[in-house]
């Protein structure tokens, strides 16, 4: 096969075609099997993403043909997102450092980031910020860098998560800002204080996860599953954040596809939901005057999923 594929362009042609055929899901970072293909072989060639058309037509080594064989075949047969095969994903316009130890980047709320959370903040200042169950820290280092004088906590429950959270912090050149710390959701947070927290926790339900694609099955359960309806997680977060909040604090929460059924367990509760430009839902933006109106509302549905339990 080698005598036959030899430029950059073969092989992008070859890997669209493969995953094409192949059925891949294409829903953790990319559009298409063309742009995940391209992303894959000018990755690992080490070639800007912006390529001139002209060096499409360079012929590569044997060594970077086998490479490229070796990687597309992991992609096919094994199902591994092609983030774990370059060990790259970008997030807010950044390059982060991905494992299977985290999620893929992907959350809509890059969008908010780059928009400085406006009209949210209300031209707010952040001093503080908090990125819970920051898996590789990507939405709390992006925050480090949109508002330059805050300083950032990212915390997860996994050791392994925030070893490479730190890492990232590092290349991005925040580490100085940054404080990592191993928590389940705010337990080891007393006394911290925030203008703005944000969480893209777990929210899928265990059915939910039993249906989706096979390359999901490659990134951390912990980080995807809570609880039978996705909502365990997310609940205790609203429940307890505003605890955490100053008086003008703000809480972005991600819940995804779980967003309906966070309205049907709080009704009463006056969730708003952001519109996203490029694509994304279940984003939700409560300040803490709102978190303190509804907490007997957080309090109850906890204690009714505690009984059914």
């Amino acid at each position: 096969m080698t005598d036959v594929l030899s430029s950059v362009c073969d092989f992008i042609r070859y890997a669209t075609s493969r995953f094409n055929a192949a059925h891949l899901s294409f829903s953790q970072g990319f559009d298409s099997a063309l742009d995940e293909a391209s992303y894959l072989v000018l990755t690992t060639l080490n070639l800007p993403h912006d390529l001139p058309p002209v060096y499409a037509a360079a012929t590569l080594l044997p060594e970077e043909r086998a490479e490229l064989l070796r990687r597309i075949a992991l992609r096919v047969d094994a199902r591994v997102p092609v983030a774990y095969i370059t060990g790259e994903a970008w997030f807010a316009g950044m390059a982060f450092k991905v494992s299977a130890d985290v999620l893929i980047p992907r959350s809509p709320i890059a969008e908010l980031i780059e928009r400085g959370f406006e009209p949210w903040l209300g031209g707010q200042a952040v001093a503080n910020a908090l990125d819970l169950c920051c898996g590789s820290g990507c939405i709390g280092i992006a925050i480090a860098a949109q508002f330059p004088d805050a300083q950032v906590d990212l915390v997860d429950i996994s050791a392994p998560a925030l070893a490479l959270a730190t890492e990232n912090a590092a290349d991005h050149g925040v580490a100085g800002r940054v404080e990592v710390i191993q928590s389940d959701g705010f337990a080891a947070l007393t006394g911290r204080i925030y203008d703005l927290i944000v969480s893209n926790p777990p929210y899928v339900g265990r059915a939910e996860y039993a249906a989706l694609p096979g390359e999901f099955r490659h990134e951390p359960e912990l980080a995807l599953v809570s609880g039978e309806d996705g909502l365990d997680l997310p609940l205790r977060i609203l429940n307890e954040a505003a605890a955490h909040l100053c008086d003008d604090g703000l809480l972005v929460l991600e819940v995804g596809a779980s967003e309906q059924a966070l309205v049907d367990c709080l009704p009463e509760v006056p969730f708003t939901w952001v519109e996203f430009e490029r694509g994304g839902s279940g984003v939700a933006v409560l300040d803490r005057a709102t978190l303190i109106d509804c907490a007997d509302l957080f309090a109850q549905a906890l204690a009714d999923r505690q009984t059914r339990a």
